[in-house]
C-alpha cells in the first residue's frame, strides 16, 4: 500500500480522505497493524487507483513463508 501510494503521490491524510476513512487508520493499515475488512480493502484500492485484488495480492507478496 505504501509503495503505490508513493507512486501516485498521495499523502496518507490525501488516501485517508478519497476512501473516507480516518487517517490514523490508514496509517495503521499502512504499518501491518490492523486487520482490514474487504469495504475497506476496496476504498482505499479505489483512492490509489488499483484493483482490491491488487493490494491484497501485494500483501501476500510480502507475507512470510511457512
Amino acid at each position: 500500500m505504501r509503495l503505490r501510494r508513493k507512486e501516485v503521490e498521495l499523502t496518507q491524510e490525501q488516501v485517508a480522505e478519497h476512501a473516507d476513512l480516518h487517517t490514523n487508520y490508514v496509517s495503521s493499515v499502512e504499518r501491518g497493524e490492523r486487520n482490514v475488512s474487504l469495504h475497506n480493502i476496496a476504498q482505499i484500492a479505489a483512492a490509489l487507483g488499483v484493483k482490491p485484488s491488487e493490494l491484497v495480492a501485494a500483501i501476500d507478496h510480502l507475507a512470510p513463508r511457512k
